[in-house]
């Protein structure tokens, strides 16, 4: 029986790519994707089903906990079983502390951490023992700071917190939880030259990265791919960077 996977954020960037990447191995995909997104989730539909695989579309805002048990609950009512989730949904913005309000704190955190626990919280009420789910976190947070991006780097190493002790919980139930932490990766996302680097600045930043560039979205995907797959059968509460080296590089 073909494995079911979840997976947030699949418009585009790291969620499309990684659709892709199980589709390649016989995985369906039920596609979330927030209403507001400027980037067609059909289309990540498509290269799922060009790549040989079955995927259905849902529109997920995952600061709404009934739209998140509804997309996971699509899993259940397409496929009869669910496998595997993947929280990649996230925003970024650039917000100096000065100009820092609770409202927009509270919105990030809704979306990049709480959005996690419940894309998480949902999954596992609706799994059956011995599935694997996995959570995208950020350098930034997860191993560095970020200037001008504090609410985005808090809420990032928050998700390496829930990770580990939801991987502690769910253990008795076979469930592993891991979190993968991606570096300079280029997506839409980091290509936003309002709130991220922009292309100008990946350019430049892949010169400081020991692999000489800044990574794609399917070396993500692959990475997720990897930790949810029965390779990674003894591995839980870990967190995987993917960054080229960037991170264990000695400063000049």
């Amino acid at each position: 029986m073909a494995r079911v996977a979840v997976i947030t954020g699949a418009a585009s960037g790291i969620g499309r790519a990684l659709a892709v990447a199980y589709a390649e191995q016989g995985v369906r995909v039920v596609a979330g994707s927030y209403p507001g997104d400027p980037h067609d989730p059909e289309q990540t539909a498509a290269l799922v089903r060009a790549a040989g695989g079955e995927c259905v579309v849902a529109e997920v805002d995952v600061r709404d906990p009934a739209q998140v048990d509804a997309l996971a609950q699509r899993a259940l009512d397409e496929w009869g079983r669910l496998d595997v989730a993947v929280a990649a949904a996230g925003v970024l913005r650039r917000a100096p502390l000065s100009e820092l309000s609770d409202a927009a704190w509270d919105d990030m955190v809704s979306v990049d951490l709480t959005g996690v626990l419940r894309v998480l919280r949902s999954a596992a009420a609706r799994m059956d023992d011995g599935g694997a789910m996995v959570a995208v976190s950020s350098i930034a947070g997860g191993v560095y700071g970020w200037g001008d991006h504090a609410h985005y780097a808090a809420a990032k190493a928050g998700v390496i917190g829930l990770c580990r002790s939801l991987a502690v919980e769910l253990a008795p139930r076979g469930i592993r939880v891991n979190t993968v932490v991606p570096g300079l990766i280029e997506t839409p996302q980091s290509s936003d030259p309002v709130n991220s680097l922009g292309p100008e600045g990946l350019r430049a930043a892949g010169a400081g990265i020991p692999w000489g560039r800044v990574g794609r979205a399917e070396e993500v995907a692959t990475a997720i791919r990897f930790l949810t797959s029965s390779d990674a059968a003894y591995i839980t509460g870990q967190e995987l960077v993917v960054d080229g080296g960037l991170t264990v590089r000695m400063p000049a």
